[in-house]
């Protein structure tokens, strides 16, 4: 896809998250939507991945460690074709498979079940181990949040990734700035965020706005060139990115929006796919 392509399919999954959240009065708008770019460019650009073969054997693999942005991930998925549209509707209501954090049992294309801060990493570490020791071709993918890495399990799975060098392995942080109790500068500063993983044997990527299909590219590229470490891209971006009131205000990490709020940011978003129409 080029770029425009990119942008439009990343504003679509921003109405999926709004949407989602919306119908289940409950959820996590603000870090999936800062992430939906980094899902799409995944989704549809990075990752080897066959919606209509979801268990294929050399699949590149992704775990969402930062599982309450599920919300993102539903959408970027039904979007590329793993399941109807219309079921990201169903968002954690009782009876659907689109639960509050990813099911690896029940949701196609989902690798890892995950919600527990600070587990997804280690799973992704021992994803890329297996397919060093087998063999295989495939990469794993990462996606952390800047609160999540206050977590010390996060780092003991980054010291086992850079000591067995896992050049196939791509950790991504969505460096937002906000987690659920504010500035994360103020809750407990990860910061320096580079230089911790640059610590612990990883080749770092700063990308200066996450948000920025271009930008990802690069960095995406970048990290297939590595060889023998594995990357870590730390992205800045915008929390709640694509909604007028929702960006950069932390009371919208897990906050649902109502009918009136609803209609605002669908009408926002309306607003940026009619622009990128026009490019």
């Amino acid at each position: 896809m080029n770029t425009l392509e990119l942008q439009k399919t990343a504003n679509e999954v921003r109405k999926g998250i709004v949407s989602a959240v919306h119908a289940a009065k409950a959820g996590h708008p603000g870090g999936s939507l800062s992430a939906a770019d980094v899902f799409t460019y995944l989704y549809f650009e990075e990752m080897n991945i066959d919606p209509k073969d979801p268990k294929k054997a050399d699949r590149d693999r992704f775990v969402l460690s930062k599982g309450h942005t599920a919300p993102g991930l539903y959408a970027a998925l039904a979007q590329r074709g793993y399941f109807p549209k219309e079921d990201l509707l169903t968002l954690r209501h009782l009876g659907s498979y689109l639960q509050g954090h990813p099911d690896m049992k029940h949701i196609p294309g989902v690798d890892m079940s995950s919600g527990s801060l600070g587990q997804g990493i280690s799973a992704a570490v021992g994803m890329a181990i297996s397919a060093k020791l087998s063999d295989e071709s495939y990469r794993v993918y990462t996606l952390l949040g800047d609160g999540e890495i206050q977590e010390g399990q996060v780092w003991e799975a980054a010291m086992m990734a850079g000591h067995r060098k896992l050049d196939n392995l791509v950790v991504i942080v969505d460096n937002n700035g906000l987690q659920i109790d504010g500035d994360i500068a103020q809750v407990c500063s990860p910061y320096p965020i580079g230089k911790k993983f640059e610590a612990f044997n990883f080749h770092v990527i700063e990308v200066e706005d996450g948000n920025d299909m271009d930008q990802l590219r690069e960095a995406f590229a970048e990290a297939r060139q590595t060889k023998g470490m594995p990357t870590a891209i730390v992205m800045k971006t915008v929390k709640g990115k694509g909604v007028s009131f929702m960006e950069n205000q932390a009371s919208w990490h897990g906050t649902a929006p109502n009918d009136e709020q609803y209609a605002v940011a669908m009408a926002d978003l309306e607003k940026v796919g009619e622009a990128l129409c026009q490019k």
